[in-house]
């Protein structure tokens, strides 16, 4: 199912390739995931001038366990060597480096759709919206490879609304297909709840606050996870094979175990046990 979205490298990130915009165009504030505090357009102090983490090896026992699960989907490598062609924000006019910092999150938002729209277009229920998915995919591809200019001005959230109406119908289109009860937990808040064992085939959690929720060997097969806060979720021996837009930043933040089954397209967290 997801094997389509999996096959694109360019969504991605490859820090190789970027000149460590998540590090310094992006703020954080200082909490669980952030040592410390840092100001948009401001590199982290811990960016080395070759643009690599100095402390990449140990961020979760330094504090900083929010860079372990963030993901651009590749953004950083297509603003650092398409939108403006390899040049460094680095040594460059101050200009450059502002306009760099704003274009980033618009095309990381971007990207984020591209793998979505991608692994819709893998969901064989989804087929009745195939040609208005892959219309929407050429769009947005469209619109990635816009100019600086372009980039800076785009409404990127009217985008994302369109794009999220055909997503929500191919979630419902394939989650129809899923035998027994479907419920509808859009936006849900379920932090801290006990569903160990729960029966959640098929059913939406978009959007779903699971903070902390209980998951313990829960079965999710089939369940839309598009936007749901899995921070601290505890998915230990949960069943999330054939789960859909599902990412790696959501896996990344919540917790699992050996017994913990992910899709495919999806790397196990070295945070979690290793599989057996």
């Amino acid at each position: 199912m997801r094997e389509q979205a999996a096959g694109r490298p360019e969504l991605r990130g490859d820090c190789a390739r970027c000149f460590g915009l998540c590090c310094a165009a992006l703020p954080f504030t200082a909490s669980a995931d952030f040592a410390v505090d840092k100001a948009a357009g401001t590199p982290c102090g811990h960016l080395r001038p070759d643009h690599r983490c100095g402390i990449h090896d140990r961020l979760r026992q330094e504090g900083f366990s929010g860079c372990t699960v963030y993901d651009c989907f590749g953004a950083g490598q297509r603003v650092s060597q398409v939108t403006f062609g390899g040049r460094d924000w680095r040594g460059g006019p101050p200009e450059r480096a502002r306009r760099m910092f704003d274009v980033f999150p618009v095309v990381r938002q971007l990207h984020e759709l591209l793998w979505y729209l991608t692994e819709a277009l893998a969901l064989p229920a989804a087929r009745p919206v195939h040609d208005d998915l892959r219309r929407a995919l050429a769009e947005t591809e469209r619109l990635a490879l816009g100019s600086p200019e372009e980039l800076a001005a785009l409404d990127v959230g009217a985008h994302r609304r369109t794009v999220d109406v055909l997503l929500l119908r191919a979630s419902e289109l394939t989650r129809a297909g899923v035998r027994g009860r479907r419920k509808d937990r859009r936006g849900a808040d379920l932090m801290g709840a006990r569903l160990k064992g729960a029966d959640l085939r098929g059913v939406s959690l978009r959007g779903a606050l699971l903070i902390a929720a209980d998951l313990t060997g829960a079965d999710l097969r089939g369940a839309d996870l598009i936007g749901a806060d899995l921070r601290d979720t505890d998915l230990t021996d949960a069943d999330l094979t054939g789960a859909f837009f599902l990412t790696q930043p959501q896996v990344q933040a919540a917790r699992g175990s050996a017994g913990t089954r992910l899709p495919g397209s999806l790397t196990r967290p070295a945070h979690w046990a290793p599989a057996v």
